[in-house]
């Protein structure tokens, strides 16, 4: 599969140095920090809807009806599109988010068409176009997102940043046979083995449900993943009409509606009292009567309940989201937020290569002496720019370490040679 078609040499050399735009100077080093060309702080103004739209507007930007200029996540005029011609629900490609380097993974939310060849082999093949429904993953789009994840995990060491928008997995007879599910596997190995910050955003109008929670949920990376979702948006294994189907049946529907409607209430009272079959039959009609037109009031209710536990609140706090936040804002909180992760990061790795008896947890903990920002990104994230303090808790660590170690070598010679190995 190509990752990016050009139409001459000259197009092909330029979309190579744009590529090399977005990595380190080496495979050890982290993503370059360079000088923003958009303002880090401005406001997203495309909004995401509830109606299908072309998610490269979300990241790049477009035109309003009036010819207003709508702007993207990104900055202005870097997000570039790689793996376009295939598994079109699905995209993928690199930005910069005010001069920072990211992996891009977004959802296309319109229907698309798959096109398979016809066989030249075969006299009687026909090129054949396949439907495909937006939100999903299908097994090419499945395994065009491991792809991508790997791609951005080896040696371009870029922090990534997944707009969630799946609805789940294709389930059908020839989805499983394509192998959707090993696909989908791939996508869990990719996120397991990711060294770098991974954010997933559940975006506006946006909601997270089936299988596709389970792929990306940050339990699977708990050291490099976060989740957050927008204030507008939505996300739970099932969607409100499957919870109530399943929680909230017929039977129990009726039982509420005689617990809490006044006629059914009395209706009940006059069928106890009722002698006759005649008169049983009448009552018995009128309250069957009464609860098919209460069927659909109490399904909305039950509707709009579960829902409520699909909704930012919700999701925050049963701690299976970071935060919420509002779309217009994000660039600003994301920005920050991937700066100091980033920098956390190879701070991290710097103090590990120090001392390599250092867990991951103990070099944070290391970090966090050296920079005492707390919650605040930004103070941060500014406070790891200068390099001074972490390079000397860096040369203590090391020293430190080498004491150790030339003590332990001490300790491991014979006493009559301990003499003799001091100068």
């Amino acid at each position: 599969v190509t990752h990016k078609l050009v139409q001459s040499d000259q197009e092909g050399v330029s979309a190579i140095l744009d590529w090399l735009s977005y990595t380190p100077k080496t495979a050890a080093c982290p993503p370059p920090f360079l000088e923003p060309i958009d303002p880090v702080d401005r406001d997203v103004t495309f909004t995401p809807t509830k109606m299908p739209y072309d998610p490269r507007h979300m990241l790049a930007g477009t035109s309003g009806p009036d010819g207003a200029h709508l702007s993207g996540f990104f900055d202005e005029g870097t997000f570039q599109e790689y793996l376009e011609g295939w598994g079109k629900s699905v995209v993928v490609g690199r930005a910069k988010l005010g001069g920072v380097p990211m992996g891009v993974i977004a959802v296309e939310t319109r229907n698309v068409e798959r096109r398979v060849p016809a066989d030249p082999a075969n006299p009687d093949s026909r090129e054949a176009l396949e439907p495909q429904a937006g939100q999903v993953w299908f097994p090419d789009s499945a395994f065009k997102t491991a792809t991508a994840i790997r791609d951005f995990n080896r040696g371009e060491n870029l922090p990534l940043m997944i707009f969630a928008n799946w609805r789940g997995f294709s389930g059908g007879t020839r989805d499983m046979f394509q192998e959707v599910l090993k696909f989908g596997a791939q996508i869990v190995d990719a996120l397991v083995d990711y060294k770098h910050p991974v954010f997933i955003y559940i975006p506006p109008a946006g909601e997270l449900r089936g299988g596709s929670w389970v792929v990306v949920d940050p339990a699977i990376n708990p050291a490099q993943m976060e989740m957050y979702a927008d204030v507008e948006s939505r996300g739970g294994i099932l969607e409100p009409a499957g919870i109530v189907e399943v929680k909230f049946r017929a039977a129990q529907q009726k039982e509420m509606m005689h617990r809490l409607d006044s006629e059914l209430q009395a209706l009940d009272a006059v069928l106890e009292s009722s002698q006759r079959e005649e008169a049983v039959q009448e009552v018995e009609a009128k309250i069957r009567a009464r609860e098919e037109k209460l069927a659909p009031l109490y399904t909305q209710i039950a509707c709009e309940f579960a829902d409520l536990h699909d909704r930012t609140g919700r999701m925050e706090a049963k701690g299976v989201i970071r935060k919420g936040l509002e779309w217009r804002r994000a660039r600003a909180y994301f920005y920050w937020r991937v700066r100091r992760r980033v920098s956390e990061t190879a701070a991290v790795a710097r103090l590990q290569a120090a001392d390599a008896t250092l867990t991951p947890e103990a070099a944070r903990a290391l970090v966090e002496e050296v920079v005492a920002g707390g919650e605040d990104d930004k103070a941060v994230a500014e406070a790891l720019a200068d390099e001074a303090k972490l390079d000397a808790k860096v040369e203590s660590v090391r020293v430190a370490a080498l004491k150790r170690r030339l003590r332990d070598l001490y300790e491991q010679l014979p006493e009559g040679e301990r003499e003799a190995a001091l100068p």
